[in-house]
C-alpha cells in the first residue's frame, strides 16, 4: 500500500504541479535577472578560484562549499537516473534535463545567493545557513522553517541516502559471486560503516573528502565516457537526431505523459542537479566570500557541471554505445551493458567503482545538509549525545537503502524532493528582491573595476544579518 501511495503521488506531483512551477520559477528568475546563468558564466568560472574572505581555519572555501553541493548533485542521478530515463522515456529525456538545467540555473542563483544573505554566524566563526534561516528572516516564519528542516532531513539523509545505497548495490549483479539473499546485507553493512566513520569526523572532514574526491572522479569517468563516444563515433549523428525528433515526438507524449520523455527528463535532471530544491543553499552558506553574488555564481555553476557535463557524458556513453536502451535494463544494468559493449570485463569494473565512488560522495554530501538543518531546529548546535544518535541513524538508514526495492527507492526520493521544491519555489519568488539587489550591486562595482564587498545597508536590506552589517 505504502509502494503505491507513493507511486501515486510521485505520478501527480510530476505530471502537473512540478513541471509548471519548476519552469515558470526558472523562466521569471532568468528574465528578473537577465539571463544570469549565461550572461555571468565567465564570472561564475572566476569566482570559483577566489580564496576564503577569512583566515578561520574553520570556514570553507568557494571551491570546498561548490564540492560538497556537487557532492550532493553528482552521484546515481548523473548515471543510474540518466539510464532510467533514457530506458524509460526513451532518448528525447535528455534534451528536457539539458532545458532543465539551463532554465533552473537562474533558480540556483538566487536560493544560494538568499542563503549567503541571511547566513548565520557559527560560535568558532564559521558560517551556515540555507533555505530554513532566509524563511525565518525574510518571511519572519519559524514553524515553516522548521517544516522545511524536516522535509530536508528526510529527504537527503533519507530518501535520497536509500536511493545512494540502492544503488551500489545494484551495481554488483553482473557478479558471478551476487547473491540476491546475502550480497546487499554484506555490501549495505560495508557501505555504512565507511559512512559511520567519514561522518563522525564532523562537517570539516567532509568538505575535505569531497573536495578531493569529486573532482578526481569527475575527471576520470568524463574521460572514459569520451573513449566510449570516440569508439564509437559514426553513431554520434544519429543519437543527435534521436534525442531531438523524440524530444519532440508530440503523438508518444501527449499519448502517455507520465512516462513520456518530457516527464522523466525534468524528474531525472531535477533529481541530478537539484535546481531550486532548495539544498545546495545549506552548502552555499557555508562558504566564506566578501559578497554574497560570488557564492549564487558559484552554486549556479554547479547545476552546468552536474547536468550539462556528467548528466550529457553518461548519455552520450549509452546512447553511441551500440546497446539499445529497453525498460528491462532500466538503471545500472544498461549503463553495464553499454560500457561493457565497447571495453569488455573492464567496463563492468569500472562503472562498480565510479558509482560507489559518486553515490559515497553523495551520501557524505547529503548528511552534510541534513545535519545543517538539525542545528536548525535545535536552535543553536546540537549536543553531543544528539548529534552522536543522529549520525548512527543515517548510518543505519545506508545500510536499510540497500535492502529496498527499485520502484519504491526512487519513488520514495522523488515525492521527498517534490514537497521541498514545493515549498522553496515559492518562497524564493517572494524573498527574491534582496537578491536580485544584490546581483545589481555585485555588477556596478565589478564595472567600477572593484573586487565587490558587500554590505547589507548597501541595497536597504532592514533586516539585522550576521556578516553584511
Amino acid at each position: 500500500m505504502f509502494s503505491t501511495i507513493i507511486g501515486t503521488l510521485s505520478e501527480w506531483m510530476y505530471t502537473y504541479i512540478l513541471i509548471v512551477l519548476l519552469i515558470a520559477t526558472g523562466l521569471y528568475f532568468s528574465f528578473r535577472t537577465r539571463f544570469v546563468q549565461f550572461r555571468l558564466l565567465g564570472e561564475s568560472i572566476r569566482a570559483i578560484r577566489e580564496p576564503k574572505d577569512t583566515d578561520d581555519k574553520n570556514a570553507i572555501s568557494s571551491f570546498e562549499a561548490l564540492m560538497v553541493s556537487t557532492a550532493s548533485r553528482v552521484g546515481v542521478g548523473n548515471i543510474a537516473g540518466v539510464s532510467t530515463a533514457i530506458c524509460l522515456g526513451g532518448s528525447g529525456s535528455v534534451f528536457w534535463m539539458w532545458l532543465i538545467a539551463l532554465i533552473g540555473g537562474a533558480s540556483a542563483f538566487i536560493e544560494s545567493t538568499l542563503a549567503q544573505i541571511y547566513k548565520k554566524r557559527d560560535k568558532d566563526g564559521s558560517s551556515f545557513g540555507g533555505p530554513a534561516y532566509y524563511i525565518q528572516a525574510g518571511l519572519k516564519n519559524r514553524g515553516l522553517g522548521l517544516l522545511f528542516s524536516f522535509l530536508l532531513i528526510l529527504t537527503y539523509m533519507g530518501g535520497f541516502n536509500m536511493v545512494a545505497s540502492f544503488n551500489i548495490v545494484t551495481t554488483f549483479e553482473t557478479y558471478d559471486f551476487y547473491n540476491p539473499a546475502t550480497t546487499p546485507v554484506i555490501v549495505g553493512g560495508i557501505l555504512a560503516v565507511l559512512f559511520a566513520v567519514c561522518i563522525f569526523g564532523g562537517g570539516n572532514r567532509l568538505s575535505k573528502i569531497t573536495g578531493v574526491m569529486v573532482p578526481v572522479m569527475a575527471v576520470i569517468y568524463i574521460a572514459v565516457a569520451l573513449i566510449v563516444v570516440l569508439l564509437h563515433i559514426n553513431l554520434l549523428p544519429g543519437m543527435f537526431a534521436d534525442i531531438f525528433t523524440n524530444a519532440f515526438d508530440l503523438s508518444s507524449i501527449m499519448g502517455g505523459f507520465v512516462g513520456s520523455c518530457v516527464m522523466l527528463g525534468i524528474k531525472r535532471g531535477l533529481y541530478s542537479n537539484e535546481a531550486g530544491v532548495g539544498s545546495a543553499p545549506n552548502a552555499a552558506a557555508a562558504a566564506s566570500v566578501s559578497h554574497p553574488v560570488k557564492q549564487g555564481l558559484v552554486q549556479m555553476l554547479s547545476v552546468y557541471i552536474d547536468t550539462i557535463v556528467i548528466c550529457t557524458a553518461t548519455a552520450f556513453m549509452l546512447l553511441c554505445s551500440g546497446v539499445a536502451p529497453q525498460e528491462s535494463l532500466k538503471g545500472m544494468p544498461y549503463v553495464q551493458a553499454a560500457i561493457s559493449n565497447t571495453l569488455g570485463s573492464f567496463g563492468n569494473l569500472f562503472v562498480t567503482f565510479s558509482l560507489f565512488c559518486f553515490a559515497f560522495t553523495t551520501l557524505l554530501g547529503n548528511f552534510y545538509y541534513a545535519e545543517a538543518n538539525l542545528k536548525y531546529i535545535n536552535k543553536k548546535s546540537p549536543g553531543k549525545i544528539t548529534l552522536m544518535a543522529f549520525r548512527a541513524a543515517a548510518a543505519v538508514i545506508v545500510f536499510l537503502g540497500s535492502q529496498m526495492e527499485f520502484g519504491l527507492a526512487w519513488n520514495t526520493a522523488d515525492v521527498l524532493m517534490g514537497f521541498m521544491a514545493l515549498m522553496n519555489l515559492p518562497v524564493i519568488v517572494i524573498l527574491a528582491k534582496p537578491a536580485l539587489n544584490c546581483l545589481n550591486d555585485y555588477i556596478w562595482q565589478r564595472k567600477a573595476g572593484k573586487n565587490p564587498v558587500f554590505l547589507a545597508k548597501t541595497i536597504g536590506l532592514k533586516e539585522e544579518t550576521d556578516f553584511w552589517n
